[in-house]
């Protein structure tokens, strides 16, 4: 058995503990604590829904959700994290984009982690994992953005006419 073998094995049994440990707060009908979570609520947030329209389980958004935000949120603040993952369920959401979350991740060109295999090189931290069930449990600290960049990164013009909505981090969210 080589050893790049056991380390993969070795990170998917980890990533599986990890998710499946922190994630279980954010079963429907669980809460959130105030002052772990969401500061910004001032209070608990009913998880009432996870993400709709896509036929793969809770667990497999989470953590497929939780690769994108490592791979394009890395070093922003929880709040930018859970940003990215609402920008993504919110293009789930529009008629604009593709109506499931691995829809919208695969969308050729979409987020530079997927294009580039970022997303499978490294293994979500636990405050990924939190912010992608903040996200799917309905928190969009973007009000609707349907994108968001770096401005330090050389981005396509176009980008620029959208509405922006705010700044989080080092990252603009748009619609």
């Amino acid at each position: 058995m080589d050893l790049s073998f056991r380390r993969k094995t070795c990170f998917k049994i980890v990533g599986s503990l990890l998710a499946l440990s922190f994630v279980l707060i954010a079963v429907p009908g669980s809460t959130f604590p105030k002052d772990d979570f969401l500061p910004f609520y001032g209070g608990e947030l009913q998880i009432t829904r996870v993400a709709e329209a896509s036929p793969e389980s809770y667990w497999d958004n989470l953590w497929l959700l939780a690769r994108v935000i490592q791979g394009e949120a890395e070093g922003e603040p929880f709040l930018g994290k859970v940003a990215v993952g609402a920008v993504l369920l919110n293009r789930m959401r529009s008629a604009s984009f593709p109506n499931t979350l691995a829809g919208v991740i695969f969308q050729p060109l979409a987020f530079e982690s997927v294009a580039n295999g970022l997303i499978w090189w490294r293994t979500p931290s636990l405050e990924s994992i939190r912010a992608a069930a903040a996200a799917l449990s309905g928190w969009d600290p973007t009000y609707g953005a349907l994108y968001f960049w770096n401005p330090a990164k050389p981005v396509n013009p176009w980008i620029w006419t959208r509405l922006i909505v705010t700044q989080i981090g080092r990252h603009i969210f748009a619609r």
